[in-house]
């Protein structure tokens, strides 16, 4: 058993929904939280910054937090950064992309399978190449959809604006006939309501949040890292950016769990 906490980083807000199924699956372990939202939006920034932000992030938790293992919820982080951060760092380092992917193509009844996600995420090709490993067994549509990740961290989740964005950015997938949408960005599910409106009913939306928290658990349990049952865990939320901010907001979007934010320097 492994009293230490398990390190969670994203570029602002869209961790907390893998936080959210890590909560609710696993609630005897600690949790710390990094959310860089003094840097984001990651997904138009250069992949060579986004791995160095990832590098920086990741030292945080391992060297400054003792964590036991790392997750990193953040798509455009993992697509760049993640086989790097597992050569580096001696812990488990977790992504969200082939969780999510995995989560799709259970769901899929058609085998067309739309994925959304940051400018950067999609230019990675991280998904398409994900799914060449495991021979997944559908056809992936991928479309990038700037804009939604700021909406999410201003708090905008069902403004006109964003629902007239999302029309014009999700047309392609909806002429593709996809029955299966991959959120593939942690901030989507914020918007998933008008997401939903856009695709329609028949298109079932998939976020890696709870197939990652899945992952994490078995983890765990293959190497005898979990945290024994006991007193109530204790975790940590950081921000980058207006700790203030951090914590008023991700209250709204998580819950209680989050009373206070405190500064981040990376």
């Amino acid at each position: 058993m492994d009293e230490r906490p398990i390190g969670i980083f994203d570029s602002g807000f869209g961790g907390l929904t893998v936080v959210r199924a890590l909560l609710d699956l696993l609630p005897d372990e600690r949790l710390v939280y990094l959310g860089d939202t003094g840097r984001y939006p990651y997904g138009p920034r250069p992949a060579e910054e986004v791995r160095q932000f990832s590098v920086e992030l990741t030292s945080a938790l391992v060297e400054r937090h003792d964590v036991k293992m790392v997750v990193v919820a953040c798509n455009t982080a993992a697509s760049v950064a993640l086989e790097e951060l597992r050569a580096r760092f001696r812990v488990p380092v977790l992504g969200v992309i082939e969780p999510g992917l995995r989560a799709a193509i259970q769901a899929t009844r058609n085998a067309r399978v739309g994925v959304i996600g940051t400018v950067g995420t999609i230019a990675s090709g991280s998904y398409q190449k994900m799914a060449e490993v495991i021979r997944a067994p559908v056809n992936l549509h991928c479309a990038a959809c700037p804009g939604f990740v700021e909406f999410v961290e201003r708090g905008e989740l069902d403004s006109d604006q964003v629902h007239v964005l999302a029309e014009r950015l999700l047309a392609p997938l909806c002429d593709r006939g996809v029955d299966t949408l991959l959120l593939g960005c942690t901030h989507y599910p914020y918007l998933a309501r008008t997401i939903g409106d856009v695709m329609g009913r028949e298109v079932v939306l998939v976020s890696s949040a709870e197939e990652t928290a899945f992952d994490v658990r078995a983890v765990l349990v293959a190497t005898g890292l979990g945290r024994p049952p006991g007193d109530p865990p204790l975790h940590r939320f950081y921000s980058s950016g207006d700790v203030g901010h951090f914590a008023a907001m991700g209250g709204r979007l998580l819950g209680s769990e989050i009373e206070v934010a405190e500064p981040l320097v990376c």
